[in-house]
This record gives structure tokens, sequence and C-alpha cells, in this order.
């Protein structure tokens, strides 16, 4: 290998690689429900007949844009890469293009499908997350222990002078696996409580977004040294951590997350409490949770990771 190829693969493997959808991106449900009445041909008219006409943000928007301006902020490292992952064809797909030249979005790397599965193709990008409105790509993703999200209709409304961005995460069956989940559905509190008391040393394995939390985990610390020496910065990014847990459960999250290499996150222990009041207070971008239930506001843009025990959510 030569030093050049061994500089490209490395760059590969160190940067935060997201994969999206065009429907995840922005606002295809006008045009999807002309698809599933009317077909592929009708579909395929409307869209290139308005290929110069913007679509709007969608549920993944206020995220990906702001994931991507990390590069302006850090221009050294460049540390994310965006790429689509869409069933258009090539043809249907120059809309998605025009539009993220619109909101200047630095996307220029994807797959267009022409109708074909897109998810095969998360592992030839090396991406850590796929974000899709797709219901069945998300559970054949899944099902192939890839890690894919599901965007939920939202009514979050960005705004420019809102600056940084903040990602919230659930912890059990997305950061870390689902051995501690799969004690309490099966066993009860009381045997959830003992065994992570008993196993407080000993880390949970990788979740199905550890590999993204830990990139993201890596740009805060650059965002820490950036502003180090200034009492008044802003961090750009704010990663925190929305669990249903409380104490004493909480000491094996922390050696977990120790383990991981995690920096600095904002830890909110529910213990049973409804997420919902803290998520509308901390205005996450985006919030990944395994469990429909825990994501209940519409005003904040939320993706359900089906995995382990919880992945019959999707069936």
């Amino acid at each position: 290998m030569t030093a050049s190829a061994a500089l490209q693969q490395r760059d590969k493997q160190d940067k935060l690689i997201v994969a999206v959808s065009s429907r995840a991106l922005f606002d295809l449900e006008k045009e999807h429900g002309l698809f599933e009445t009317k077909g592929v041909s009708a579909y395929r008219k409307f869209q290139i007949a308005h290929m110069n006409e913007p679509l709007k943000p969608g549920v993944a928007f206020p995220f990906i844009s702001r994931l991507l301006k990390l590069n302006e902020i850090f221009p050294e490292k460049s540390p994310v890469r965006v790429v689509v992952l869409s069933r258009n064809s090539p043809e249907t797909g120059q809309r998605f293009f025009n539009s993220c030249r619109y909101y200047k979005l630095p996307i220029t790397t994807g797959a267009f499908t022409s109708g074909q599965s897109t998810f095969p193709f998360l592992q030839a990008f090396n991406a850590c997350l796929f974000l899709s409105a797709n219901r069945q790509s998300v559970i054949q993703a899944n099902a192939c222990g890839l890690p894919a999200g599901l965007v939920l209709p939202s009514r979050f409304k960005d705004t420019e002078q809102d600056a940084g961005l903040r990602i919230a995460f659930d912890f059990d069956g997305v950061i870390a696996d689902d051995e501690a989940e799969r004690k309490f559905q099966t066993e009860g509190i009381q045997a959830f409580q003992r065994q992570e008391t008993d196993k407080r040393l000993q880390p949970l394995k990788a979740g199905p977004l550890q590999t993204l939390f830990s990139k993201l985990s890596e740009i805060q610390k650059l965002d820490a040294e950036k502003g180090k020496n200034d009492p008044y910065y802003l961090p750009a990014l704010r990663i925190a951590i929305v669990t249903s847990r409380g104490a004493p459960s909480e000491q094996r999250l922390i050696t977990t997350l120790k383990s991981f290499g995690m920096y600095a996150a904002e830890l909110f222990l529910m213990d049973g409490l409804p997420k919902d009041r803290v998520l509308e207070v901390l205005k996450p971008h985006i919030f990944f949770d395994d469990q429909l239930r825990h994501l209940t506001s519409e005003s904040v843009p939320s993706v359900l990771v089906p995995f382990g025990i919880n992945s019959v959510t999707l069936d």
C-alpha cells in the first residue's frame, strides 16, 4: 500500500460518516404519497418537472446541516462526511443535489439505486449511522446488525440564531447493548437493580450507535481544546444521555462509558420518569431511543433505533 493510499484509508476510518436517505433529509412526503398512489411514472414526471424547486427541510435536516458545519469549525480535521443513500434514480435524484446546493450542504457522495435496497451499501461507505424514513430499510438493516434508525414526524423549528449542535442519546439498546434491558423486561426492576449493582465495574457491550457516540466524543475533545483558554467559549457540540436509569444503576453506565472512551457527556437520570420534559428543555437537534414510548414529543427531532429485545417495535 502506498503512503497516499494508507493516508486515505486512515482518513476513512477516522471520519464520522453518516448516511441519510433523501426522505429523511428533506420533506418528500407529498412526493412519496404521489409515488404510492399513482406510481413511479407520475413520481418521476413530478420530480423532473420540479427539479429546480428546492425541497423543504426534513426531520434530519437540523442534525445533518449542523453536523456538516463542524468541518468549518475544525477545518484542519474536517471530521465529518455525509453520504446519501437514496432509492431514487440518478435522474430524479438530481432534485436532491440541487436542494443541497440551495442550502449550501456539502454533500457530494452517495448512491442512487432506482428502487433497489440501499442499506447494503452502509458498510461500503463505512457509515456509523443510517437515517431513513423507510420502515422496511430500517428493519432490514437492523436485522443485519447495521446501525440504522427511523426518523419520526416532527414539528421542530430550527433557527440560525440557535448556535451549536445538540445530540441526545438513550443509553441501553442505543449506546450499550440490551443486556440490562432484557433483565428488566424479563425479570423486573429488582432483578435489574441487583444485576447492575453486582456488575457495576463490568462494562456492557457496545450497542448499535456506540461507534457514532465515540466519534462524536472525539470531536467534542477537539471542541474542548479549541475553547480551553476562553471562559466564554460556547461549545460547538453538546452530547447528552437521557436514560430511564436512576441510582445506583448509574455506576455501570459510567463504567461502560469510560470503557468506550466517552468524554464529558451531559447525563440525565430519569429513574423511570418521562423523558419528554427534559428533552423539551434540552432541545436537541436529534434524539435517539430504542423505544417508541419514549419518543412522544413531536417538538424534538427523534429517531427510533430498534435493537435487540426492542427490535419488535417495528415488526
